[in-house]
């Protein structure tokens, strides 16, 4: 998984810009968020965010050429040293809207039976 945050969110700012690459089923297991009803993904990151930063993340999945631009919301933060070495980053929910809702199900149809593994993930 590789990040790359253009710039940090700052109060009346515009929003962080992080371009997210998944390459591995068992990555994107990891940082996928099915908890949240829109679904989320998890972004390894250490800027300071806070809870509710407009988040602009462009994500590739695997193997797809596609990238997907996710206007979400930070609903997720790993502290920096969080127990069990979690990874530092934080977790942007999805907006509800179609583009959203497609992604969850395209993440979700890659995942498959993977979604009902114990594996632990990057965030709960």
């Amino acid at each position: 998984m590789s990040t790359n945050t253009q710039n940090a969110a700052l109060p009346g700012s515009r929003p962080s810009v992080i371009q997210l690459t998944i390459k591995e089923k068992g990555a994107l297991h990891a940082a996928y968020i099915p908890m949240f009803q829109e679904g989320g993904i998890f972004v390894p990151t250490t800027r300071e965010h806070r809870l509710g930063d407009d988040v602009y993340v462009l994500l590739t999945l695997l193997d797809d050429p596609q990238r997907y631009p996710v206007a979400g919301k930070v609903a997720w933060i790993t502290p920096a040293r969080a127990t069990g070495n979690r990874t530092q980053g934080v977790g942007i929910r999805f907006p509800k809207d179609e583009k959203s809702a497609q992604l969850k199900a395209k993440i979700e149809q890659v995942l498959g039976a993977a979604l009902s593994s114990d594996r632990p993930t990057q965030t709960f």
